[in-house]
């Protein structure tokens, strides 16, 4: 999944973003759990049929909810993952979109941001650009649903950080192997991590840098409150990414106020009834249309930003 930053339709330097079939073999979810925990959040709090899967990645979510009677689009910044979804997940409207400020021109019940995709937005003002692009899009009283890494998770817990990890799969006999070393940057506020892939194949070895906001409870409240959203639920699971995970049946609803001690949070915030102002535009490029049409980018110093490369994963 990628989700701010260029995409330069050539690939972005990622193993698992350019190759959509490899993520998907390597991070299955044959029981749609993550899509069916949405649609259950959805149920739950009355939401409309029209969704917003914001960071599609692969579409796999996005068709899962499409095919429980949703009318959803999703967008993400890789082309390559667009193709994939087309492709291989059809039914959702798919479109190329930044996050850090968009403008599809419809109107959606629902905006969904699974596995960290707002913890791409690295700033405060690309922070605040996602949030007012939500408020633009979502109806009155429309929901914001997100599943993200918890900031607070890492006062006192090393557990992520505790030197590299090592894993490997294996793919039409080729096995790619991975080795994966996360540490904080604290005056950023970012969980950054380079990961190295390497084959048996004899391919050279590519080394992958990314990173995630790291956003703390109270935080992610204020951010809200200044957006204009109320937070029904904020919580640490369990959710799709927990261990265990969310099943169905599962007791929902925690309120705002749950546990917070997990390395997940769990976030369900409504927008309050209040006159809708159109999206700021914190960034120069023309959001919306064919990325393979000449247009202009963020600007982007790589000395001082290099790590624009995230991928949908769990805990990495």
């Amino acid at each position: 999944m990628t989700l701010t930053g260029p995409d330069p339709a050539g690939g972005s330097g990622n193993l698992l973003t350019d190759r959509p079939d490899l993520y998907e073999l390597r991070f299955p979810d044959p029981e749609h759990i993550a899509a069916r925990w949405v649609e259950d959040v959805l149920r739950r709090h009355g939401a409309g049929p029209r969704v917003l899967d914001a960071g599609c990645g692969t579409g796999r979510d996005a068709a899962h909810l499409h095919r429980a009677g949703r009318r959803v689009t999703g967008v993400d910044l890789s082309t390559t993952m667009l193709a994939h979804a087309r492709a291989h997940h059809p039914g959702p409207d798919y479109l190329w979109a930044d996050l850090r400020a968009f403008d599809l021109r419809r109107t959606v019940d629902a905006v969904v941001c699974l596995d960290s995709a707002l913890l791409y937005c690295h700033t405060n003002r690309e922070l605040e650009g996602f949030l007012a692009s939500c408020r633009h899009h979502l109806a009155p009283g429309g929901l914001l649903v997100a599943e993200m890494r918890n900031g607070a998770f890492f006062l006192g817990r090393t557990e992520l950080l505790d030197g590299p990890r090592t894993t490997s799969f294996t793919v039409e006999g080729v096995t790619h192997t991975s080795v994966t070393t996360l540490w904080v940057d604290r005056a950023a506020q970012l969980l950054r991590r380079r990961r190295v892939w390497t084959a048996d194949d004899g391919s050279p070895a590519v080394e992958q840098r990314s990173a995630w906001r790291l956003l703390f409870p109270q935080e992610l409240r204020l951010l809200l409150a200044t957006a204009g959203f109320e937070v029904l639920e904020l919580h640490d699971g369990p959710g799709p990414r927990t261990d265990p995970p969310w099943r169905p049946g599962d007791p929902g609803n925690p309120g705002p106020a749950g546990r917070a001690d997990g390395d997940r949070l769990h976030l369900v915030a409504r927008l309050l009834p209040r006159a809708h102002p159109a999206p700021p535009e914190p960034f120069p490029a023309p959001l919306l249309g064919d990325p393979t049409e000449p247009r202009s980018t963020p600007d982007r110093d790589p000395e001082r930003d290099p790590e624009r490369d995230p991928e949908r994963e769990r805990g990495r």
